[in-house]
């Protein structure tokens, strides 16, 4: 074992060892708890005033984290969260877990990643190691994070250590939280990799080291371009099904059943979230550099964004068989969130599906109890009750987001026409109920 490796060792053995997160989103917000659980001591930079208010409030605002989490990490002194970069001079290790967004046409934007960085290098200590997380294209770290340490007066292996690793957090998902989940580790150097290995094992049980922070930024695109062409495949497979009066959902469930070979994916009005229907595109982009053009990625794309206009246009069709127009029709969407029971409207398909009958004349309102009101772009409407009287009102209810809380019995003894985009109702009562 190397010094500085033996060094970080004992550090971890007395509890001393100190780690600053850069962005309290929601990956680096949970990731600072876990770490805090474990009386590390853990400084949060989170730049978004609204959310530090909260934060340093004592009310965690996503529902993987408890308010009574929060509130013990913050009264045991292990966890402050601050909006000053000054606060990570003290850091051993600093983790940077910015968003990663999509500009102009899928375009990737890293602004909040070199922002963060040219930060992070204003007050790092010497010897400190600096893991980025923020999902981004192969080669961000090795070709634009280095240099901006380097233009800072930092000699890699000497007055810092850098490492990529991507985060794989999955909101909602109870099965598998921060701790559960193997973390993929690929340092500028072998020690970098060592180091970032010692850190994350304080909270996760296994770690994954790869050669280079090229290989680990690659991990999280395939993960993700993975998920993107099955959903792309299976979604344009619904679609060539229902032309066939084929039922997909009872295709799925039956090839399910063989034991090799074979995992299920399930069509839908669309993919939201940070992550899938970004990434994907980030490593779409950097392949063109290389003059390489990746045509699953481009097609699948194009099919998950075109769904929320075949939803409407199925509900069209729907209407039309029960004898009304959807121009003027009062259509209810159920659920807002792009995930069941997650309180989080990031790129959520919902929101499209509503823009969409909109534009074709349609009355849409909208119900979820997760989200009283809804603001967006032109939207500016407020959740519905889902009371017998309110539901017999409208013309079409659609089960876009299928939270728990929703009494379904309700919906379907109030309801004239239901279109079913998660199969809630798993094809039965058909004179009423039409699934995708």
């Amino acid at each position: 074992m190397n010094k500085t490796l033996s060094v970080w060792a004992r550090k971890i053995i007395r509890k001393q060892l100190k780690i600053a997160v850069v962005g309290l989103g929601y990956v680096g917000f949970p990731l600072a708890l876990a770490f805090a659980k474990k009386k590390i001591e853990v400084t949060g930079i989170e730049i978004d005033a609204d959310r530090l208010k909260l934060i340093t409030g004592g009310r965690s605002y996503i529902s993987d984290l408890s308010n009574r989490e929060l509130a013990a990490a913050l009264a045991g002194g292990n966890f402050k969260a601050s909006s000053s970069f000054s606060d990570i001079q003290s850091a051993d290790a600093v983790l940077i877990c910015v968003p990663t967004p999509l500009k102009g046409k899928n375009l990737p934007d890293i602004s909040f990643i070199k922002s963060a960085v040219n930060q992070v290098a204003l007050h790092l200590k010497k010897g400190a190691l600096v893991i980025l997380e923020s999902t981004t294209y192969p080669g961000t770290t090795e070709e634009e994070i280095l240099p901006i340490f380097k233009r800072h007066g930092f000699q890699h292996g000497k007055d810092f250590y850098l490492c990529f690793s991507p985060e794989r957090i999955d909101p909602g998902n109870k099965q598998f939280p921060v701790h559960k989940i193997p973390k993929v580790i690929g340092g500028m150097s072998p020690q970098a990799t060592q180091l970032a290995a010692a850190v994350y094992q304080i909270i996760i049980k296994k770690v994954v080291p790869v050669s280079s922070c090229r290989a680990a930024e690659t991990v999280k695109l395939l993960e993700n371009t993975y998920r993107l062409i099955n959903i792309g495949l299976i979604d344009e497979l619904s679609m060539m099904a229902h032309k066939m009066k084929i039922d997909i959902w009872e295709v799925v469930q039956a090839a399910s059943t063989k034991p090799f070979g074979f995992m299920p994916f399930y069509p839908g009005p669309g993919v939201g979230g940070h992550c899938i229907p970004k990434d994907p595109l980030y490593l779409y982009w950097k392949a063109k550099s290389f003059g390489f053009h990746s045509r699953f990625i481009h097609l699948a794309s194009d099919v998950i964004k075109y769904m929320p206009e075949y939803i409407a246009k199925r509900v069209k069709a729907g209407l039309l068989r029960n004898g009304r127009e959807l121009v003027n029709s009062k259509i209810l969407v159920i659920g807002v969130t792009y995930k069941k029971d997650i309180k989080d409207l990031r790129k959520s398909p919902s929101i499209d599906v509503i823009n969409s009958l909109k534009k074709q004349g349609a009355k849409v309102f909208y119900s979820d109890p997760l989200i009283p009101f809804l603001r967006m772009g032109k939207l500016d409407l407020e959740s519905v009750e889902l009371s017998p009287k309110k539901i017999k009102e409208f013309d079409c209810c659609i089960i876009a987001t299928d939270h728990s809380r929703f009494n379904y019995g309700v919906l379907l003894k109030n309801s004239k026409f239901i279109f079913d985009s998660r199969n809630v109702f798993k094809g039965k009562y058909p004179e009423k109920v039409e699934r995708l």
